[in-house]
């Protein structure tokens, strides 16, 4: 799989800022179909880091309804990379 297909954003929530400042990890979407090896290769070229650990877990679409009609999110897959310390991805940083 290509290095740029493997991530797809980064995200950036209230959790996952709280995260980034005391532990250094970092979430991203990515691919459903990349694993951990992938993933870290990814982080790794495309920001110009060490990457330490790699977590990922499937994140469910959850239903929705509009009247009668039921629908569905997208399911999506989250993953969670830990960085050596003192190394940062300036992208996330200032958000």
């Amino acid at each position: 799989m290509e290095t740029y297909q493997v991530i797809k954003k980064i995200l950036i929530t209230e959790k996952s800022t709280i995260v980034r400042e005391e532990s250094n990890k970092y979430f991203f979407e990515v691919d459903r179909r990349a694993n951990k090896v992938e993933i870290g290769k990814a982080v790794e070229k495309l920001f110009n880091v060490k990457v330490v650990d790699v977590n990922v877990m499937q994140v469910l679409g959850k239903k929705k309804r509009m009247g009668r009609l039921i629908g569905q999110k997208r399911s999506w897959k989250k993953a969670i990379v830990t960085l050596v310390a003192g190394s940062r991805i300036e992208i996330a940083e200032g958000v």
